[in-house]
C-alpha cells in the first residue's frame, strides 16, 4: 500500500456531519408540512397529526411515496415543488455521500499515485524509518534532495504515520519482499539505503535489491555488528556502515583525545562550523598536488577508490578525479555535501 502525504477528515466526524444534515432535513420537512397540515389530504379524512407529518416527510424524502397522504391545495403543492423536492434530492445525496466519497477518494488517490509515478526519477529508497533512517533522510534533505525524490519503505504503523506526517511517500510493507520494492520502483531508483534494526533483514534486503536491479542500483547498508559487514558486501552492498563499531570508535576518541571528537562532530553535524564536501577536479587543477590548492583537500577519489594524501608518496590530480575537501558549512554551488 502506498501512503501519500495528505490531511484527511476523520470518518466518524464525516458520518456525524451527514447524520446531522439528514436529521435537519427531516425535521425541516416535518415543520413545514405540520404548519400547513390543512392543505394535505389523508385517505382517512381525519386530518394530519404530528406523527402523520413525520411519516409523510420520511416517505417523501426517501422517494418511497405511498400516496396515502397527498398535497391538496395550491399552497401545499407549491411547498412540495420549492422545498420537498430539492430536499429529497439533497437527502439522497447525503445517504449515498459515503459511497460517493469513497469512489471519489479512490479515483483521486489513484490519480495522485499515477502523477507521482510519472514524476518519480532518480529517487532514493529508505528501507526503515527508525533512528538511522530518519538521520539518513535528514542528510539527504541537507544535501538538497527534494522530499518527492525520497521514498520510505516501512511496515511499522507508528513509523508510517511519522514519515507520512513529515511529507514523505511511504510504501507499507516488508522491504525483504520483491513486490514491495517494485512498488517503490526500485529498478529506476538512484540508490537504496538500508537502515533496518536487524542485520539479517539488511542482508536479505540487499540480496533482493541486487536480484531485482541486476546490481545496477547503488546499495548503502548499515549493520550493527562488524562481523556482518563482509557478508553484506558479498551480498551486493556497495557501502556498509557499522553503527556499533563507529559509535565505539567515537567513544574511544572522546576518552583519549577529546578535541578530536569535537572536530568529528563538527564535520558530521550540519549547520555549524565545518563540513565535508566533494566536487569534480577542474581542468586547471589536473597535474597539480592537491596540497597546493586553496581548498583543504583531504582525499582523492579515483575510479571509485579513495586515495589518501598522507605519506611520502606525492599524489597528483588526474582527469576525472573527485576531490574531498573541508569547507565552511554553507550550501555549496558546485560541491556535494557529504
Amino acid at each position: 500500500m502506498i501512503h501519500l502525504p495528505m490531511v484527511r477528515q476523520g470518518p466518524l466526524r464525516a458520518l456525524a456531519v451527514r447524520m446531522v444534515l439528514a436529521l435537519a432535513l427531516v425535521l425541516g420537512a416535518v415543520m413545514i408540512v405540520y404548519l400547513d397540515r390543512g392543505g394535505y389530504r389523508d385517505v382517512n379524512d381525519d386530518g394530519l397529526t404530528l406523527l402523520d407529518c413525520f411519516y409523510y416527510a420520511v416517505v417523501s424524502l426517501s422517494t418511497t411515496g405511498y400516496g396515502d397522504i397527498t398535497p391538496a391545495t395550491q399552497g401545499a403543492r407549491m411547498v412540495n415543488v420549492l422545498f420537498i423536492t430539492p430536499a429529497r434530492v439533497l437527502f439522497l445525496i447525503i445517504l449515498v455521500g459515503t459511497t460517493l466519497e469513497v469512489l471519489t477518494d479512490q479515483y483521486r488517490r489513484g490519480l495522485r499515485i499515477s502523477r507521482w509515478r510519472h514524476k518519480l526519477k532518480d529517487h532514493v529508497i529508505i528501507c526503515g524509518y527508525g533512528t538511522k533512517g530518519r538521520a539518513a533522510v535528514d542528510a539527504l534533505l541537507e544535501a538538497g534532495y527534494d522530499k518527492s525524490r525520497i521514498v520510505v519503505v516501512e511496515n511499522r504503523e507508528a513509523a508510517i504515520r511519522q514519515a507520512t506526517a513529515s511529507g514523505f511517500v511511504v510504501i507499507e510493507g516488508n522491504a525483504t519482499r520483491s513486490a514491495v520494492l517494485l512498488e517503490a520502483d526500485v529498478k529506476n531508483c538512484k540508490s537504496v539505503i538500508i537502515a533496518t534494526d536487524q542485520d539479517e533483514a539488511s542482508v536479505l534486503i540487499t540480496l533482493t535489491v541486487r536480484q531485482l536491479t541486476a546490481g545496477q542500483v547503488r546499495i548503502i547498508a548499515a549493520v550493527r555488528e562488524q562481523e556482518n559487514a563482509a557478508l553484506l558486501k558479498q551480498s551486493g552492498a556497495h557501502h556498509v556502515v557499522v553503527s556499533s563499531a563507529t559509535a565505539g570508535r567515537l567513544l574511544g576518541l572522546t576518552t583519549t583525545a577529546p578535541p578530536l571528537i569535537d572536530v568529528v562532530e563538527d564535520l558530521l553535524n550540519p549547520g555549524q562550523g565545518m563540513a565535508l564536501a566533494m566536487r569534480s577536479a577542474e581542468r586547471a587543477e589536473v597535474g597539480r598536488n592537491p596540497r597546493e590548492l586553496s581548498t583543504l583537500v583531504v582525499a582523492l577519489i579515483r575510479r571509485g577508490k579513495v586515495l589518501p594524501l598522507g605519506g611520502e608518496k606525492v599524489v597528483t590530480i588526474e582527469t576525472g578525479d573527485l576531490l574531498v575537501y573541508i569547507r565552511a558549512d554553507e550550501p555549496a554551488a558546485n560541491g556535494i555535501s557529504l
